[in-house]
């Protein structure tokens, strides 16, 4: 009988890390292939995404005024225009021009280059208005939020603090998910260490998900297994008791 006993047992510790006992756990790695953050991304600039709402200034003589790119007169206000999905967006005079992965400061030259056709020495300014990240982080009770970023060149451990931290996740478990979720980039990110922190400062893309694992809590976890099976046993047991043993 104690041969059967420890068989539970071990059973009982083995699915306690399954997704059996951690249904709400996501994107576990599984056999997908994880990487470690490249250098050559880490200092990358914010690249204009699809779906981005850019706020656009165009200024004469070098920044001396603004103008509208159609009738020539002073502005008192930006003008906004959405990237759209095949990458381009659709201007007056310019009409539709590819602006996608692109830098702020590298549209802004290009737009420079184009409206110098129309205007004396234009000087253009650029705003990215709506882009913004998915954050998971982490723990039981913490509630995923999307972040708009206010700064375009806004750091993923800027995001983290802005939700308050990691709360009760594993700061040497965090998942970077970047690019085409149908087939994404996943890079392992590890904020234990004070080492660590050079990788946290790297620039956000629209969409992003940055997803904290988080930790298990095996005391109350084994306890939450145990508690049926522990109640079939001593149900058996007292079958045992009260039959067997007249």
């Amino acid at each position: 009988m104690k041969r059967y006993i420890w068989y539970l047992l071990v059973f009982i510790l083995f699915a306690s890390g399954c997704k059996v006992f951690m249904p709400h756990q996501m994107l576990r790695q599984g056999d997908y292939p994880v990487s470690v953050f490249p250098d050559s991304l880490r200092k990358q600039e914010y690249r204009i995404a699809p779906n981005d709402i850019l706020e656009i200034r165009i200024l004469t003589n070098n920044g001396e005024k603004m103008v509208d790119p159609v009738s020539g007169d002073k502005l008192g206000s930006q003008l906004t225009y959405l990237v759209e999905y095949d990458g381009q967006i659709k201007l007056p005079i310019l009409n539709r021009i590819p602006i996608v992965n692109k830098s702020i400061s590298e549209a802004e030259k290009m737009l420079e280059e184009k409206f110098s056709v129309y205007f004396n020495n234009p000087f253009v300014q650029i705003k990215v208005t709506n882009s913004r990240v998915t954050i998971f982080p982490g723990g039981e009770g913490s509630d995923p939020m999307v972040v708009v970023l206010d700064n375009t060149n806004t750091t993923l451990f800027e995001a983290l603090a802005k939700i308050g931290g990691i709360k009760d996740g594993k700061a040497h478990k965090i998942k970077l998910i970047r690019g085409d979720l149908r087939k994404p980039e996943v890079y392992l990110i590890d904020l234990s260490t004070v080492r660590g922190m050079t990788e946290a400062d790297l620039v956000l893309q629209a969409n992003d998900i940055i997803y904290v694992e988080p930790r298990v809590k095996a005391p109350q976890k084994l306890l939450e297994a145990l508690a049926p099976f522990t109640s079939l046993l001593t149900s058996l047991l007292m079958i045992y008791q009260v039959f067997v043993k007249k």
